[in-house]
């Protein structure tokens, strides 16, 4: 068995990560915001383990290689599944197997995974254990600090303690409660109060272990200073809303001194890739719905989001939507520059 602190080490260069989304973080997501940094780490949606299993793979966990690194989120209970999505996310070229116990809506509840497993922490135990045995790479769990009337002091340590004695690599943590009665998936990303300390703590209680952070964090310098008391940031909502935010991650949190990426050179890598999407079928919305928060707040932001909007949903949209939009905002910028 690999030591604790050769595991922490190995891990511990994903100090930045734009965190697992539903519904957000496909393929394409994950393309665009490749654009803006070579060394964050970024997630696929959550993957249900029997649709890894027995869905079309191919389009349910296809990347490109240039997303690396890439880390796919696994959602199961049973560990002989996870067992087998873990290999298969091996096979498929994935860097890190992250299990899912923190989404809080229905539709996880109703399989018995996601944050309801916050109440079994020995099946999370008996899951990790089960993926660190089918593959080499890091097994890592995404978790609350409890759910409902839990004592988070008592459901987190719990749930600590099993993961990292089955294994885990990594245990990144959503510093709220979920409520899986009352409060809708929305309502529980922003109504239950966020309790960094607790993960702090949790930190400190762990020193050799890999304990990231997650929720409710909205800027580059929020992440830097949670970097003083865990060893990773991630960021979902704030990232996706803004992917601008994503520009000066590789100089701040990694101490990179390559240039960052042009604005002209990332909408050119997007129109190239749009275009080669849609040559395979696809359609330009499925990349540009990725794309309208990128001028968040800027001069001709409102005018960008409505052609993206709308204009790449028309039959036979190409990449000059694109091209289009981004001619509003470089007028804009002149325009306020003059």
């Amino acid at each position: 068995m690999i030591e604790k602190a050769e595991k922490y080490n190995d891990y511990k260069h994903n100090r930045f990560a734009v965190a697992p989304m539903i519904d957000w973080t496909d393929r394409h997501c994950r393309a665009f915001h490749r654009q803006f940094t070579r060394h964050a780490l970024l997630y696929t949606e959550m993957v249900v383990a029997d649709a890894a299993i027995h869905g079309n793979r191919e389009r349910i966990l296809g990347f490109a290689e240039g997303e690396h690194p890439v880390a796919v989120q696994l959602g199961g209970s049973d560990p002989a599944k996870l067992a087998e999505a873990a290999r298969i996310g091996e096979a498929m070229g994935y860097q890190e197997i992250n299990l899912n116990v923190g989404c809080p809506s229905d539709r996880v509840q109703s399989g018995t995974f996601g944050a309801c497993l916050m109440q079994t922490p020995s099946v999370v135990a008996v899951c990790v254990h089960a993926m660190k045995q089918a593959v080499a790479l890091p097994v890592t769990v995404k978790c609350r600090i409890g759910v409902d009337d839990q004592d988070t002091v008592v459901a987190l340590d719990e749930l600590a303690q099993g993961v990292f004695n089955a294994g885990a690599d990594a245990l990144w943590v959503h510093a709220r409660k979920a409520w899986l009665k009352g409060l809708s998936p929305k309502e529980n990303r922003d109504i239950p109060p966020l309790d960094y300390d607790r993960v702090y703590r949790l930190k400190r209680q762990n020193p050799s272990q890999f304990i990231g952070i997650n929720g409710g964090i909205q800027t580059l310098g929020e992440a830097v200073e949670h970097l003083n008391h865990v060893d990773g940031v991630m960021l979902g909502r704030a990232v996706y809303n803004n992917p601008m935010l994503l520009l000066d991650v590789d100089a701040t949190v990694y101490g990179s001194k390559d240039a960052s990426s042009s604005l002209d050179a990332i909408i050119d890598h997007m129109c190239d890739y749009a275009d080669a999407h849609i040559a395979r079928g696809g359609r330009l919305s499925h990349i540009t719905r990725h794309m309208v928060g990128l001028f968040h707040g800027a001069p001709g932001a409102r005018r960008w989001r409505q052609i993206l909007s709308t204009d790449a949903n028309q039959a036979n949209a190409d990449s000059a939507v694109i091209r289009r939009a981004y001619g509003v905002i470089q007028t804009s910028f002149a325009d306020e520059a003059a």
